[in-house]
């Protein structure tokens, strides 16, 4: 096989918790992870010259070694003594810097396409495995589908496919730092912590109103004073008929549930002639669940 296509799809946190900061620095969390139908294009080629060639699409997004594309190459070459080189490029989709995963799932499409392409017979846990080195949204990204996310993100416990709606996505055009964000959470002083025990209760039950009700995300304790779109964004979208809204990770993009199209449109339309986002999707869950 001599070129492989694979789909790298995005990823909303239905809901995000922190329970604490470990001495390692890294922080403790409680999410329901879902797949977006959102999704960046990579396409693989072998070719002769013993090295790994990264293209990209967009201007905004490195070709070089810092893209966890690259990264996620090379640990497969050095972990399955690949001697033949790899071309990779890359069509962007995805909002960057948005809270969707958009470089992890860029990274287990790696995974799956470089397995196919030279052969390598991962399994989804030998991929998980490795995956981690590079991020923990990667062992999540490379699963796909509706998960329990505990840990540092790697801690994984597939649920039921979510139940099918339409989202609103709008992602503003404003850069938040993860760093910052986590920097400037204070975990003492959070009184509200989303219920995600129900949440996963009411995907199990295939009740969309009920993981509505219960969308939380105590990052947005930071996000929203600092940046104020983002509550703009989400009252748009309730005004215009979602269940609720929600930022999506450390942000800044917003994604509102709704039981029609029309006010999911109508959503999107309102908050792109307002100025407030540059890119906005009506989209759904995507559930196979497969592992992209």
């Amino acid at each position: 096989m001599e070129c492989v296509r694979r789909k790298a799809y995005a990823k909303i946190n239905l809901g995000l918790d922190v329970l604490r900061r470990r001495p390692d620095g890294y922080h403790e969390v409680k999410m329901i992870m879902q797949t977006v139908d959102i999704w960046d294009m990579l396409t693989f080629k072998k070719c002769g010259k013993p090295d790994i060639f990264l293209s990209v699409d967009n201007k905004e997004v490195p070709a070089g070694r810092d893209n966890l594309i690259y990264k996620a190459a090379e640990i497969l070459r050095q972990e399955y003594g690949i001697g033949e080189g790899v071309e990779i490029h890359l069509e962007k989709h995805i909002p960057i810097a948005a809270g969707m995963a958009g470089g992890s799932t860029d990274a287990a499409a790696v995974f799956h396409g470089m397995n196919e392409l030279f052969g390598l017979s991962m399994t989804l846990k030998d991929m998980q495995k490795l995956g981690v080195k590079i991020g923990a949204d990667v062992p999540y990204c490379l699963m796909g589908g509706t998960a329990l996310s505990e840990g540092i993100g790697e801690k994984l416990t597939p649920l039921p496919l979510a139940p099918e709606c339409i989202l609103a996505v709008a992602k503003p055009e404003v850069n938040v730092s993860t760093r910052f964000v986590y920097e400037n959470l204070h975990l003492d002083q959070l009184t509200d912590h989303p219920d995600i025990d129900g949440m996963a209760e009411a995907i199990r039950q295939g009740n969309l109103l009920g993981i509505a009700q219960r969308l939380g995300n105590v990052l947005e304790t930071v996000t929203v004073p600092r940046y104020p779109v983002i509550g703009e964004i989400k009252r748009i979208m309730c005004q215009a008929g979602a269940e609720n809204a929600l930022m999506s990770g450390s942000g800044p993009t917003v994604f509102g549930i709704f039981w029609e199209m029309d006010g999911a449109k109508q959503a999107v339309e309102k908050i792109r002639k307002a100025g407030l986002a540059g890119q906005v999707f009506v989209t759904g869950f995507y559930g196979e669940g497969t592992g992209q």
